[in-house]
């Protein structure tokens, strides 16, 4: 195996483990980040970052969050845990943020 070949498989190896590293990352964080914003299980904190949009997004909605607006979707995370698919999307999102990492 020659000089060229052992750095490609080291520099394929590395963006392997950002990868995973940033897809692992990222899908263990968004519970701790959502709850940190104030989407807890017991609903919206009061005060909290949570609080701040749902009360904008009320008042631009005529008095109520809208069923499927980013606040019903992140509360609904908050309460109950990401769903299968929103897993995946996380994953992907971070695994494409640990790829673009290896390249800066």
């Amino acid at each position: 195996m020659g000089l060229m070949t052992a750095v490609a498989i080291t520099a394929g190896a590395v963006t392997a483990i950002a990868i995973a590293a940033g897809a692992g990352g990222a899908v263990v964080s968004a519970p701790i980040v959502l709850g940190a914003v104030g989407f807890t299980s017991a609903g919206i904190a009061a005060g909290s970052y949570a609080a701040s949009m749902m009360s904008a997004a009320a008042v631009a909605n005529g008095g109520g969050v809208a069923a499927g607006s980013v606040v019903a979707i992140l509360q609904s995370a908050g309460m109950a845990g990401l769903s299968g698919a929103a897993t995946a999307a996380v994953g992907s999102v971070g695994g494409a943020v640990g790829f673009l990492a290896t390249l800066i």
